[in-house]
């Protein structure tokens, strides 16, 4: 399968590397994108960016995807030369074992997440492990890693990303196919009769920092948030906790933990997703919050809807979304950014 989209941009996207706080080459590559499809870009104290297209009318939207991915912080150096590390963002620890890393020191240096072989083990692991028990092993003596490592120093997960079937998977697909899905509907979208703001946030992972920022700046009068949402459409998950599923289009979220999403909105994107024949789903997310909240919660009340990218396996390197579900996410955000008018009635 051939993707119906940029394929090359969202693996450069996804293969970057930019944690909470420290999102600085994902930025590069977003105010790059921007510049050549938006009228004016701009980056504020915290680094969101943000792109706007200037419509005829006065009414703004705002669309927000997050660049930052989850990551580590060093928060110290044994005397043997092994790093103990800080989460930054939400992991399962089991998650690490033998993983590849690269730790972003006075220079880029590999890494991997030590695992005691099974061949040595007395008993089973504890299944209460914490990401601060986790040690990164560089390979090096500790005085080279001295000179190499310091306490505040990131590490990143290593991944690349790469074509499986009719998905993609690698690390950070949270949130860059949807950072991805935003920057090919910025350049889609011709003449729009409202203003857009192409928001591209940070620190989204450790509680939703850059849009909670950005929406006091940005101010738009309809905010609509990208990010992933569970698909656990997968053997020994009941049906009842899939959330999504892969294959069954772009999701229109009306809830997860951290917003309710405005009724009227988000009837007002299924009505444009069955009007131009875009395969979509219900997204009802038990857990987990997104950018939505950050504009709801910053200058008052605002109209709010969000669109969800199913993906598998959630905040691991083997992430995993389906071609087809990316390219209908982009389809719907377009169609829809293109038929506002800024007269659609949001209240309740």
């Amino acid at each position: 399968m051939a993707f119906d989209f940029d394929f090359d941009l969202l693996k450069e996207l996804t293969e970057e590397r930019g944690v909470p706080g420290y999102e600085d080459r994902v930025r590069d590559l977003v105010r790059e994108e921007l510049e050549t499809t938006t009228d004016d870009v701009r980056t504020d104290a915290m680094g969101n960016v943000v792109g706007t297209i200037e419509g005829d009318s006065d009414y703004a939207v705002a669309v927000a995807a997050h660049m930052d991915e989850i990551g580590f912080m060093v928060k110290h150096v044994t005397d043997d030369g092994f790093l103990k590390i800080d989460a930054l963002g939400g992991w399962d620890a089991r998650v690490l074992r033998a993983q590849r890393v690269t730790v972003h020191g006075e220079e880029d240096v590999t890494g991997v997440f030590g695992s005691v072989p099974p061949h040595t083990l007395d008993e089973e692991p504890d299944g209460d492990e914490e990401v601060g028990d986790r040690v990164v092993d560089l390979g090096r003596d500790a005085e080279e890693v001295e000179e190499l490592v310091s306490v505040g120093d990131l590490v990143t997960m290593d991944q690349t990303t790469v074509q499986m079937g009719d998905s993609v998977t690698g690390k950070a697909l949270d949130d860059r196919v949807c950072l991805f899905a935003m920057l090919e509907a910025a350049r889609e979208i011709e003449n729009p009769d409202v203003t857009i703001h192409f928001c591209a946030t940070v620190q989204e992972e450790v509680g939703l920092r850059g849009a909670t920022a950005l929406g006091v700046d940005v101010d738009p009068d309809l905010a609509i948030a990208l990010d992933v949402t569970i698909a656990s459409d997968i053997p020994g998950v009941s049906a009842d906790k899939h959330v999504t599923e892969l294959g069954d289009g772009a999701a229109i979220k009306l809830k997860d933990s951290s917003v309710i999403t405005t009724p009227k909105v988000h009837k007002r994107i299924t009505s444009v997703a069955e009007e131009e024949e875009i395969d979509h789903q219900i997204e009802v997310l038990p857990s987990g919050g997104t950018d939505t909240a950050g504009f709801q919660n910053t200058n008052g009340a605002k109209p709010v809807g969000a669109i969800s990218i199913p993906t598998r396996y959630l905040h691991t390197v083997t992430e995993t979304a389906n071609g087809d579900d990316i390219r209908a996410t982009i389809d719907l955000l377009t169609a829809f950014l293109e038929s506002e008018d800024g007269e659609h009635d949001y209240s309740l």
